[in-house]
């Protein structure tokens, strides 16, 4: 049966065969094969410094993996792709900073363009669409430094959308904001998913806020990896083998939380 939003069609939006990533003489992963289709939510879980955010690098073409190739609709991932949204780790823009919210989503929309940015009524109307769909219309007009982070970050995931993608990556995009509004960022992230089939891949030290969103995931440790729905993943004896030391996990109302991984690599309440 194919969850919610995931599409049946057997062409891949993302593709990576073989994947290695070295930092100096330590492998943090080799051998990864894997698949995203349309409208497949994926999270990708691990410690610091297991590659997370590098993977998410290599996607948009700005990193080379040590062995292996990622591919973006059959051919090899390129900086610039149009149809590859973005959602940068969470920066709280400074006090003072007079930058508009509409200005920054404006930045998705003719940011890419050559010569002086000269913004047309179809770029206008582009914008208002865009900021109405995440629920930031009422505060576009004001400075960005005046805003709440969860205020900025819905901008953000509105620029990430200018393009239409066909693939969102978000790389920790709920780091740093209060649970209300961790929902309300997940919730805009997954609409997106469900209502246009836009593959997510989902970089996070938490699953939890989108663990009922979650199709598959993909777990890095100890230089190894593992991927599967979260049932499958998210359980002792996976882990176990993944870390090489005994883990628990634990599931409460409708949280999980992983107990034993070694502190130097786990640094989240899944703890996972």
């Amino acid at each position: 049966m194919t969850p919610e939003g995931v599409s049946s069609d057997p062409a891949p939006v993302l593709s990576i065969r073989g994947g290695a990533l070295v930092f100096g003489e330590r492998v943090l992963w080799s051998g990864l094969d894997l698949d995203v289709r349309a409208g497949e939510f994926i999270a990708v879980l691990g410690g610091n410094g297991t590659g997370k955010t590098s993977l998410l690098r290599a996607m948009l073409g700005e990193q080379r993996l040590d062995a292996g190739e990622v591919l973006v609709g059959g051919h090899a991932a390129h900086r610039g792709h149009r149809r590859i949204g973005y959602i940068p780790q969470q920066k709280i823009a400074a006090p003072g900073t007079p930058l508009r919210g509409r200005d920054l989503v404006m930045l998705g929309v003719n940011g890419q363009r050559y010569g002086p940015p000269i913004t047309t009524r179809a770029d206008r109307a582009r914008v208002d669409a865009l900021l109405a769909s995440v629920g930031a219309t009422d505060f576009a007009d004001r400075p960005l430094g005046s805003l709440s982070g969860g205020e900025q970050q819905r901008l953000r995931v509105a620029q990430s959308l200018a393009d239409d993608p066909t693939l969102l990556l978000c790389d920790e995009p709920l780091m740093s904001l209060d649970l209300q509004h961790q929902r309300a960022v997940s919730e805009l992230i997954d609409a997106r998913r469900r209502e246009h089939g836009t593959s997510v891949i989902f970089v996070t030290h938490d699953i939890n806020p989108v663990l009922a969103m979650v199709d598959r995931v993909l777990y890095l440790a100890q230089g190894r990896f593992t991927v599967g729905t979260p049932d499958e993943v998210l359980r002792d004896d996976v882990l176990s083998r993944l870390y090489g030391t005994p883990v628990e996990v634990f599931r409460s109302h409708g949280r999980v939380i992983v107990v034993g991984a070694p502190e130097a690599e786990h640094h989240h309440e899944v703890i996972a």
